[in-house]
C-alpha cells in the first residue's frame, strides 16, 4: 500500500491560466496540461533561483519528489514550446 500523499504548500496562484503560440485559434491547438505543483516547482526553481532543497522544503516535500515534479514540468513545457502546443496551468 503506498504512503498517503502529503498536503504540499503552494503559494503561486496564476492569473493567467493559457499560454498559446500568437496567431493560432485554440481550437486547432494540443493543450498540455501543467499543474499548479509543477508551476509552483519552476516558478521557485527559476524564478526565485533556489536550490532544490530548499525549494523541496518550501514546497514541503522530499527532494527527490520534487525533483520528479520539476522534471516533469521541463518535460511538458518543452514539447509545448518545441510542437507548437498550448499550456493549461491546472489545479489538480
Amino acid at each position: 500500500m503506498p504512503r498517503p500523499r502529503l498536503c504540499r504548500k503552494i503559494k503561486f496562484n496564476p492569473h493567467v491560466t493559457y499560454f498559446k503560440p500568437q496567431g493560432v485559434p485554440m481550437r486547432n491547438l494540443k493543450i498540455i496540461k501543467l499543474s499548479l505543483e509543477e508551476a509552483e516547482a519552476l516558478r521557485l526553481k527559476n524564478i526565485e533561483r533556489l536550490e532544490q532543497i530548499k525549494c523541496a522544503q518550501k514546497m514541503n516535500t522530499s527532494q527527490s519528489t520534487f525533483q520528479r515534479i520539476l522534471t516533469s514540468a521541463y518535460q511538458k513545457t518543452s514539447l509545448a514550446l518545441i510542437k507548437g502546443y498550448a499550456i493549461q496551468i491546472i489545479n489538480k
